[in-house]
C-alpha cells in the first residue's frame, strides 16, 4: 500500500499521524503487506524532524498560514497575501508530488500544511482522509471536509459541524493514542522517577505544562504546595528553567511533607508508569493530552491554554467537565479556585473514581485502529 500522510504544525497534528501510520503498517504486515509511506509537511518542521527519526521519508512544499480576524478588512493584511500565495505555490507542489508517488490513500492530520496536499490529493482524485483530533472542527479541516474528503473525527459532537455533504460518510475514530502510553504500570512509577519520598498511602497528583513547562500552571501549583503536600504526592514536570524555583517552594515545609514533591524539568520514556500512578492530573486540554487521559481513564483538572488556535483547549475542557468527566478551571485561574476542584477529588475517593470512569467513557483507546480501519476502507473505493 503507498500512503502519503500529512498533518503538522503541532504535536497535537503530528503525533496522532505517526501513531496511525505505525498501527497501519502493523496491520498491514499481520495481512503479509507491506507500506510504502511519504509524509509531505512544512520544511524545517516538526512533521519533518518527526519522520525523519522515525524513517519516514519526507518532501517539503510551502504552506500559508490564515491569520483570522473578527473585522473581515484585517484579513486582507500583508502577511495573509503573502501566505496565499504560498498556500498556491504548496497546491502546485504538492499535486507534483502527489502524481509522482502516486498514493492509494492521502492521510491529513489538519494542520495549514494539510490544505495544499489535501487540495492536490482531489485534484488527483486520490482518495483522502481527513482526521480532526478536537472536539471542534479545525479551519483546514472544515476546507478539505467541503472538497470532498472522508472524515474522521474524534467525537460524537464534531459530526454535527460538517458541512451535509461530508456528514453521512463521517466516522467517530477518536484520537490515536500512542500505545506505549497505555502500557504504564502503577507499581513502577515512583522507582522510574527515583521518587524516593512517594508516600503510597496518598493519591498522587500529576502535574504538566508540557515538554517546556508552563509558567502559570507552575506558579498557581507553587501557592498551593503547603496544603496539597498535606494531602497528596506531587510530580511536578515543570520545564528545565523552573527546576530550582520550584525545589526551593519547598525549603520551609516539614521534611516529610517536602520529600512527597518531587520535581523533573521532563519525564520521558518513565511516563506511563508515572501516569499509571497518578489519581489525579493537573494539565492543559489539548486534544493528544484529553485523548491519553480519557483513554486511561484519569480524574483530571484542566487548565487550559487560552491562546489555543480557536479557543478549542477551552471548549476541550467545557465538553468534560459538563459531562461529569473532569474539572477545569475555566475563567479564573488562581490557587484558590484550583484548590476548590482538588479537594473534592483528593479526599473523596469515590467520588475521584466515578469522575475517572466517566472520563474513560469519552476515551477511545482504539482509535488508533478504528482510523486505519477508514484508510484502508478508504483504499477499497
Amino acid at each position: 500500500m503507498r500512503l502519503i500522510v500529512t498533518g503538522g504544525g503541532t504535536g497535537g497534528h503530528t503525533y496522532p499521524a505517526l501513531t496511525a501510520v505505525n498501527a497501519l503498517r502493523a496491520r498491514l504486515e499481520s495481512q503479509g503487506r507491506a507500506l510504502d509511506v511519504l509524509w509531505v509537511g512544512a520544511e524545517d518542521s516538526l512533521e519533518g524532524r518527526v519522520a525523519e527519526a522515525n524513517g519516514i521519508p519526507f518532501q517539503a512544499v510551502a504552506t500559508g498560514k490564515v491569520r483570522r480576524a473578527k473585522n473581515p478588512l484585517r484579513l486582507v493584511s500583508p502577511e495573509n497575501i503573502r501566505d496565499m500565495g504560498s498556500a498556491f505555490r504548496g497546491v502546485l507542489q504538492s499535486r507534483r508530488v502527489v502524481s509522482d508517488f502516486r498514493p492509494d490513500v492521502v492521510l491529513a492530520t489538519g494542520g495549514y500544511v494539510a490544505v495544499p496536499v489535501g487540495l492536490a490529493a482531489r485534484m488527483a482524485r486520490r482518495p483522502l482522509v481527513v482526521h480532526e483530533q478536537t472536539v471542534l472542527l479545525g479551519l483546514a479541516n472544515r476546507l478539505l471536509a467541503r472538497a470532498g474528503a472522508r472524515m474522521a473525527v474524534t467525537s460524537e459532537s464534531t459530526l454535527k459541524l460538517l458541512p451535509g455533504s461530508a456528514r453521512g460518510s463521517a466516522v467517530v475514530t477518536g484520537n490515536p493514542v500512542r500505545p506505549a502510553v497505555l502500557e504504564g504500570r502503577a507499581d513502577r512509577g515512583a522507582e522510574g522517577l527515583g521518587f524516593e519520598g512517594h508516600d503510597p498511602d496518598l493519591p498522587t497528583v500529576y502535574v504538566t505544562g508540557g515538554a517546556q513547562g508552563s509558567v502559570q500552571i507552575n506558579s498557581t501549583v507553587r501557592a498551593l504546595l503547603p496544603w496539597l503536600l498535606e494531602r497528596a504526592n506531587v510530580v511536578h514536570q515543570c520545564g528545565e528553567a523552573n527546576v530550582g524555583d520550584l525545589r526551593e517552594a519547598t525549603r520551609d515545609l516539614d521534611a516529610a511533607q517536602a520529600a512527597r514533591h518531587h520535581v523533573t524539568a521532563f519525564v520521558g520514556p518513565e511516563l506511563p508508569d508515572v501516569l499509571a500512578m497518578a489519581d489525579v492530573v493537573i494539565s492543559r486540554s489539548g486534544a493528544g493530552t484529553i485523548a491519553e487521559l480519557t483513554a486511561l481513564g484519569k480524574a483530571a483538572v484542566f487548565v487550559p491554554l487560552a491562546s489555543s488556535a480557536g479557543d478549542e483547549q477551552r471548549h476541550n475542557a467545557r465538553h468534560l467537565q459538563e459531562a461529569g468527566a473532569a474539572s477545569a478551571l475555566l475563567d479564573e485561574v488562581s490557587a484558590e479556585r484550583l484548590r476548590e476542584k482538588l479537594e473534592p477529588l483528593l479526599t473523596d475517593p469515590d467520588r475521584r473514581a466515578a469522575v475517572a470512569e466517566r472520563a474513560k467513557g469519552h476515551g477511545r483507546p482504539d482509535a488508533a485502529d478504528r482510523l486505519v480501519d477508514v484508510v484502508l476502507g478508504a483504499e477499497a473505493t
